[in-house]
């Protein structure tokens, strides 16, 4: 489909065509689908831009991925589809390490993820032969790579379900989230929660990386100053500001 660029929802569209298109090639569930217009509903709401408390969890995401002895960025479909390249962006600036995790899993989901990861430039993708599980789990989700995920210290989870960042949390692991919704599972578990759109939050990340790249002190003070608490509750009330502000607009 050919979206023309002066249509006011362009880039909303582009999005929807390129999970469409990811559905067919087989890289994205038909439930990926639903779970991205969920988030998309809650974009609507920040205004469909990066708001303070955002950007601030995403500079304390940086700090804990700059400071952790072996970070991991877990990539479903629907990351693979929509920010592959900035995934092995953000993988190359840390370095983190990247694994395929799935709640819908096959091995040629697998695969076909792990290539899409590759040709964006991500140098090591692990998933491919999980070979540990993470307790507590009875899905697909709970397979993990030894070497990745569950022997991480810090985990990013980008569009995460609840159960399994309820679990990385019982491990011990810092987990941090981008995820719409500030009132998910995920985003009452996570250490950090970024709530940000996808294709805004991996390039803002990756940012803060290099700017506190090489300043340990400053990482630690980002660490020790942010309250996640704190900071979705600041969420909470741009968005009720933003309501109340349109619902005086006439």
């Amino acid at each position: 489909m050919k979206i023309p660029r002066s249509h006011p929802r362009y880039s909303s569209l582009k999005t929807r065509e390129a999970l469409v298109g990811a559905h067919r090639q087989g890289l994205v569930v038909l439930e990926g689908l639903i779970a991205h217009g969920r988030g998309e509903a809650w974009d609507y709401l920040l205004g469909e831009r990066t708001i303070p408390p955002a950007r601030a969890a995403e500079r304390a995401a940086a700090a804990y991925l700059l400071t952790a002895a072996n970070p991991v960025i877990s990539v479903n479909g629907n990351v693979a589809a929509l920010a592959a390249r900035s995934v092995a962006r953000l993988a190359r600036a840390v370095p983190a390490r990247i694994e395929v995790n799935l709640f819908h899993h096959t091995d040629a989901r697998v695969r076909k993820i792990a290539t899409i990861l590759r040709k964006a430039g991500a140098r090591e993708v692990l998933g491919a032969k999980p070979d540990a599980r993470i307790p507590g789990l009875g899905s697909d989700r709970a397979l993990a790579a030894r070497d990745g995920i569950f022997s991480a210290d810090v985990v990013l989870v980008p569009l995460e379900d609840g159960d399994r960042a309820e679990a990385l949390a019982a491990m011990g692991k810092t987990v941090l989230a981008v995820d719409l919704n500030p009132l998910s599972r995920t985003a009452l578990a996570a250490d950090v929660t970024v709530v940000d759109e996808l294709s805004r939050a991996l390039p803002n990340i990756r940012e803060e990386v290099l700017r506190l790249r090489g300043k340990p002190a400053n990482c630690r003070r980002v660490i020790e100053r942010f309250d996640n608490r704190k900071n979705r509750a600041a969420v909470l009330r741009a968005i009720d500001a933003r309501l109340g502000a349109l619902a005086r607009k006439r």
